[in-house]
């Protein structure tokens, strides 16, 4: 190691910047690893369980993200901890008594200066007297100030399993659930209620207090590798790991929505609330799980829902042997087929959905990597497109360089508008969806144009003596619609469905019935769902 650098847990801290800090030490790792908490307050309430010996890593990595973080403590936290490594890991004294500074409403009180009140470890003792309104430690006297004035708090118990199973602690924790209070784990293993991984409590802590940007939004994201069963042992996959869809998925979270991840493996985060987990194999499995949920997704408030399309899906399948493939032929053919492609898919599902394309290139030149991306963009297939050249760095590795391209560069044709973004995947995640929820608001308000389209004369004169009536009545609407057709629908996306029939055609005011594609027994009729291309630009043609 270099004399001009210290190291601390994982993080490189300059000489210079240590000289110059006159803050305590530990403070040096501040926003090493982002700033959503920055200006945050969290004070740590440690009871007497062993568990009191994570808070110090546990309190660090609140700090890495910006977090001033306090501590206080039960004399039983004492008996296990000393105070001392809380200070350590804080930067902060810790309150082992009130005093006449009154520190439980310095921090909780009306005017207190903390934002949450994270109790970990939380023995049983400490929740059932929370439960039942008795402050008679510093922890128990801070619960009941946050509590009574509204404060943000957060519980995270750890105790043996058979004290977790006590029905009354059970009633209790229930009874904190019902004010508000967010209970975190605990993970039953080995006979014991252990306390969560601080991972999931870093994570828990960073949705609650970040910028809550997604809020109200559900963000599908699909990642890593999928794989076409050759035979029931053999695999046709690729070399992509998921780490980038993974940490897209975790910032999502963080930001507030509701997730669900889709990848062969499983995620540590399968458990937590409004983070779904879902397993797929195969791309005709990814394609379905997505289309499915994305069908049931809520319609958000404002802005669109998010499709993140990580994975590196294939794009050919294959039939698969029901029998193991004999080994020892000196040849073997495998006869491949194209997949369907899953962001075609998502647009058929949900025609307003916000679309996050990726596209992997090797040994191509910087021009011809963006213009790739941007034909997914001209396609109509995506709004956004993040480009990376493969070959150097991205599949497996922690760190990649991107490329962002939006619906500007086909606007402008300037490649001062690709966005490049460099680094770990969760700082290319962060500033992706700094990116995103810009694009995703600011996008046009969805609209359609209902095509009729009469592929025969109407057969008798009564039909066509009713037609005649329906577009007389319609008379008064007829200059505003078509005045409508003419700002925004381009001529060749009409041309597209009718020229090729002899038919004549009706245009119907817009309408907000979901996609159609009818017609009768005679196929005489059928009834179209198109998004006018300035609007949206999402406007293909399916084969």
């Amino acid at each position: 190691m270099e004399n001009n650098q210290k190291f601390d847990s994982g993080d490189f801290i300059s000489e210079e910047k240590a000289a110059a800090s006159p803050v305590h030490p530990t403070l040096w790792i501040q926003e090493a690893k982002g700033t959503v908490l920055s200006g945050k307050t969290i004070v740590i309430g440690v009871t007497g369980s062993i568990a009191a010996v994570e808070t110090v890593k546990l309190a660090r990595e609140l700090i890495r993200y910006g977090a001033t973080v306090y501590a206080v403590m039960t004399d039983a936290a004492r008996q296990i901890i000393h105070e001392d490594a809380l200070h350590y890991a804080t930067g902060n004294p810790v309150m082992t008594k009130l005093t006449g500074r009154v520190e439980h409403v310095e921090f909780f009180g009306s005017k207190g200066a903390a934002d949450l009140f994270l109790i970990a470890p939380a023995t049983a003792n400490t929740i059932s007297k929370i439960a039942a309104g008795i402050d008679d430690t510093p922890v128990t006297t801070f619960a009941t100030t946050a509590i009574g004035e509204g404060k943000k708090v957060m519980i995270v118990p750890a105790m043996h399993e058979s004290m977790y199973r006590h029905p009354k602690v059970l009633e209790n924790l229930k009874t904190l659930e019902s004010w508000g209070i967010d209970i975190i784990g605990p993970r039953v293993e080995e006979g014991i209620a252990k306390i969560a991984g601080n991972d999931e409590i870093v994570l828990r802590v960073l949705r609650e207090l970040g910028d809550h940007s997604l809020s109200g939004k559900t963000v599908f994201v699909t990642s890593g590798s999928t794989a076409e069963s050759i035979d029931p042992i053999r695999l046709l996959t690729n070399r992509a790991s998921g780490k980038t869809g993974d940490a897209l998925a975790k910032e999502a979270y963080i930001r507030g929505a509701e997730v669900y991840l889709f990848h062969r493996g499983k995620s540590s985060w399968g458990h937590l609330p409004h983070f779904h987990d879902i397993h797929t194999e195969s791309v005709q499995e990814m394609i379905e799980a997505v289309t499915e949920k994305i069908a049931l997704a809520d319609i958000p408030l404002s802005g669109k829902n998010i499709l993140i399309s990580a994975a590196a899906i294939s794009d050919y399948t294959v039939e698969a042997a029901d029998s193991k493939i004999k080994s020892g032929e000196r040849e073997l053919t495998i006869k491949l087929k194209p997949t369907k492609k899953l962001i075609e898919e998502a647009c058929y599902t949900d025609p307003n959905i916000f679309i996050v394309g990726f596209k992997a290139e090797t040994d191509v030149s910087y021009q011809e990597l963006i213009n790739s991306a941007a034909s997914k963009i001209d396609a109509g297939i995506a709004d956004v497109v993040v480009a990376n050249d493969v070959k150097e760095k991205g599949m497996g590795t922690n760190e990649n360089d991107v490329y962002v391209v939006t619906k500007d560069y086909l606007i402008n044709h300037d490649l001062k508008t690709v966005v490049p973004i460099s680094g770990n995947k969760e700082k290319i995640a962060a500033e992706l969806f700094d990116l995103i929820c810009v694009e995703a608001d600011s996008d046009a308000p969805q609209v359609f144009i209902d095509l009729e389209i009469r592929t025969t004369e109407p057969d008798d004169e009564t039909e066509r003596t009713d037609h005649e009536e329906t577009n007389h009545d319609e008379t008064d609407h007829e200059e505003p619609v078509l005045n409508m057709l003419e700002d925004t629908i381009d001529d060749h996306i009409l041309n597209e469905e009718i020229d090729n029939s002899d038919s004549s055609s009706t245009l119907l005011a817009p309408s907000d019935a979901p996609i159609s594609s009818n017609s009768d027994a005679s196929g005489s009729k059928k009834t179209l769902r198109r998004k006018p291309a300035q609007m949206r630009g999402r406007i293909f043609k399916r084969n």
